[in-house]
């Protein structure tokens, strides 16, 4: 049977990290874990392209600090499906942009601010000098992986913008994201409220990637995933999250792993799709998210045309 949408995938390699990011409500998670070898080899044979669009390694951890980096790479090299991968940055060395040139389709980083104060008090832990040289090196290492950037849409981090953007175009960083929302992962993060109007205008302004884009494999399977859900929340449903342990959970946004709905061991992600599809919200991850009740009909719509501008737009420069 044709599948009625594909998915992106989240997965995380580890739920440790370097950082302390102010964004990032880390004492939710009370058992950090790192992903063995077999369990990521189970993953790669359960994400099929008819199924996922592409794969993203982030998850609640950092990436690079996991100590099988170079075998996790390896592993997926010749996979039939597009990966991806997030990191703050830290500790992409020449040794591990180099390994990943070209496993890797695209590589995005985390940056806040080129004003050192900001970032201090936003990529908490962070050496801001290290992560920029590791840029500069990325942008001159990497031949066959896109590099880009994800702005931290934070309140504190706006007011240098336009100076960060122009830092990062001088060093030929040209792709340039931002997030329309500010999420608040499932609750846990409800003292930030930067409003998505504010955050879009910002976006058209400065010429920026609008990251929801990239959750779109297109907008007829946008259409699929609606109408498969009666539960209508979109960024629950076009994601599927794979946290270190194997598990599949209900969203990216239960940070504290706490509602597992299959496992790798067992489950493909087909069967866990249709397993959600069929579940109502969960009070206590859904009723205080910021994103619920995003993406109604207008929004949606309004996705859709950007969408289709962003699609031609690359059909054009290709």
């Amino acid at each position: 049977m044709t599948s009625p949408y594909r998915i992106a995938v989240n997965v995380e390699w580890s739920s440790k990290c370097n950082a302390r990011c102010a964004m990032c409500p880390r004492e939710a998670i009370t058992h950090p874990e790192i992903m063995s070898i077999a369990t990521w080899k189970r993953i790669l044979e359960r994400i099929r392209p008819e199924d996922v669009f592409r794969a993203v390694i982030a998850g609640y951890g950092e990436p690079t600090t996991h100590p099988r980096f170079f075998d996790f790479i390896d592993a997926l090299r010749g996979h039939p499906a597009r990966f991806d991968l997030v990191s703050n940055g830290q500790l992409l060395d020449a040794g591990k942009l180099a390994h990943l040139d070209g496993a890797i389709g695209f590589l995005m980083v985390s940056f806040s601010s080129i004003d050192p104060a900001v970032y201090r008090r936003v990529h908490v832990n962070l050496d801001q000098r290290r992560v920029m040289t590791n840029l500069v090196a990325a942008r001159a290492t990497l031949k066959h992986t896109r590099l880009g950037v994800s702005l931290t849409p934070m309140p504190e981090c706006l007011a240098s913008l336009p100076d960060t953007i122009a830092w990062l175009k001088a060093q030929g960083v040209d792709t340039l994201t931002m997030s329309p929302t500010l999420y608040n992962r499932g609750g846990n993060l409800t003292e930030h409220a930067t409003a998505s109007l504010t955050l879009r205008r910002l976006i058209e302004r400065h010429g920026l990637h609008a990251q929801d884009l990239d959750f779109v494999p297109s907008v007829r399977e946008v259409w699929g995933q609606w109408r498969s859900n009666r539960f209508k929340c979109v960024p629950r449903n076009v994601d599927l999250f794979v946290a270190a342990s194997g598990e599949y959970l209900y969203c990216y946004n239960d940070i504290g792993h706490r509602n597992p709905i299959g496992h790798v061991a067992t489950d493909s992600v087909r069967a866990v799709l249709r397993r959600r599809e069929a579940m109502a919200a969960i009070a206590s991850l859904c009723d205080g998210c910021n994103m619920r009740g995003r993406y109604r009909a207008p929004e949606l719509i309004k996705s859709a045309i950007a969408y289709a501008r962003a699609s031609q737009a690359r059909a054009r420069a290709g």
